[in-house]
């Protein structure tokens, strides 16, 4: 699984995670006897040319390794269940490095999540019921932005009309529910050249139905790669579902009985500042704010904000306190910048304020995808994690190994779009003891 930001691991359990893609570090992996690994490119964060170049190389690396150990590959490349990353052009890479595929099977949901798919249409459930993912703030997005929750239109859309809505093959709830794997095998005969396939799904029950089929059309020869949510990665690795994790768990033998950990808020979406507030009003939490404008002032007001926001950290971990690293709310934008090169400004003020501490979290929090990849790979030195299970629905945690300053310490990667508001208080709390 080429992951393009951390979160696409928050269903599965005991799955590698790996920051490296060489060879060599393929060919160890693909002795595991774990059906799948995520490759975590954390491609969201680059511009269209690098994601493609990313993987490129990552899919040059995996195919010269299953190669080298005579193993069959399936490329699945795991996205954002609200439509935001580089489509088509990443499926497009790993299309062409297979030498072309008769398909490409599109499902994005998401179903831990409420993200769900019917009648082709796109939605995203939350407190107040289901609404059309191109009516959230994440079709506002400042650099996937989009119109359509269609997905045949937003096909279309996302590629500049290359791709035409009629020309993409919709596979319903009826199709999977009534005719089940037989008649979706036999609907999938028909696709060729890379024809794109949307499938609906409301429930697990539904991907599951709808990845026999494909399993199906597989063993008689077709080939296909893979845009989807985190849902369908785990049907179709066979993956079991397992409840969610305990205190005890997350932190295995030894557990403290009051931690202090370090939480690390990057993700400036409705969801993500309504949970902070949570956050910041709970016991044994202290806020330390990183200011946007500041950063991007002057060098030497980064500078000076990014030890300000260290010496923070430092002073509440040494108070048995758990500090909360966040960036200012409001959203920045300037006419020279484009929103994500503002983004890695941000990221790296953020990775520079809590890395090679001198004092040593229990646990660590990070709160948003690119966040969570940024501060995972570049701030803990992360380059192969072991992911245990889920916190909470669709929250996954990775335990931490050895090549990192903090063996063993559990890693909580939080979606920037997913839990209630409570939700993130609740895991801190429930964290600290």
């Amino acid at each position: 699984v080429l992951d393009d930001d951390p979160t696409g691991v928050q269903t599965v359990h005991e799955v590698a995670v790996l920051t490296t893609w060489s060879p060599e570090v393929i060919e160890r992996e693909l002795h595991s006897p774990s059906p799948v690994f995520f490759i975590l490119t954390n491609s969201r964060s680059r511009s269209g040319p690098d994601a493609v170049a990313l993987n490129r190389a990552v899919a040059a690396s995996v195919l010269a390794a299953s190669r080298a150990e005579d193993k069959d590959i399936v490329f699945m490349s795991r996205s954002d269940s609200t439509l935001r990353g580089h489509f088509p052009e990443e499926t497009n890479v790993l299309a062409s490095a297979l030498d072309g595929v008769d398909g490409v099977i599109f499902c994005p949901a998401f179903i831990e999540g409420g993200r769900i798919t019917i009648d082709a249409t796109h939605y995203v459930r939350d407190e107040d019921g289901l609404t059309p993912v191109g009516e959230t703030e994440f079709a506002q997005d400042a650099t996937f932005g989009f119109e359509s929750s269609f997905l045949p239109k937003w096909i279309e859309e996302r590629s500049g009309g290359r791709m035409k809505a009629e020309e993409v093959m919709t596979i319903s709830l009826a199709d999977i529910r009534l005719g089940g794997p037989a008649h979706i095998a036999s609907l999938l005969e028909d696709v060729t050249g890379g024809q794109v396939v949307v499938f609906d799904a409301v429930t697990y029950r539904d991907i599951e139905v709808a990845c026999l089929g494909i399993l199906r059309s597989e063993a008689q020869g077709k080939r296909f790669v893979y845009r989807c949510g985190a849902s369908l990665v785990r049907v179709r690795a066979g993956i079991d579902e397992r409840p969610l994790l305990s205190r005890v768990e997350m932190f295995g033998a030894g557990a403290p009985e009051r931690a202090r950990g370090l939480v690390i808020v990057g993700s400036h979406v409705r969801r993500t500042s309504d949970q902070l507030e949570r956050l910041l009003a709970a016991p044994s939490t202290t806020g330390v704010e990183v200011r946007v404008p500041d950063l991007l002032r002057s060098d030497a007001a980064r500078r000076a904000a990014v030890a300000a926001a260290r010496a923070g950290v430092e002073h509440a971990l040494r108070q048995g306190v758990t500090p909360v690293v966040f960036t200012s709310r409001e959203v920045v934008s300037a006419a020279d910048q484009p929103q994500l090169e503002i983004g890695i400004v941000v990221s790296g003020a953020l990775i520079d304020s809590v890395r090679n501490l001198q004092e040593r979290p229990d646990f660590f929090v990070a709160k948003g995808g690119i966040t969570s990849s940024d501060i995972g790979t570049e701030a803990l030195g992360v380059r192969r994690a072991i992911v245990i299970g889920q916190a909470k629905a669709g929250v996954p945690v990775w335990r931490l190994g050895p090549e990192t300053r903090y063996e063993g310490v559990p890693y909580v990667v939080f979606p920037g779009n997913v839990g209630e508001s409570t939700t993130l208080a609740s895991l801190v709390t429930e964290m600290i003891g």
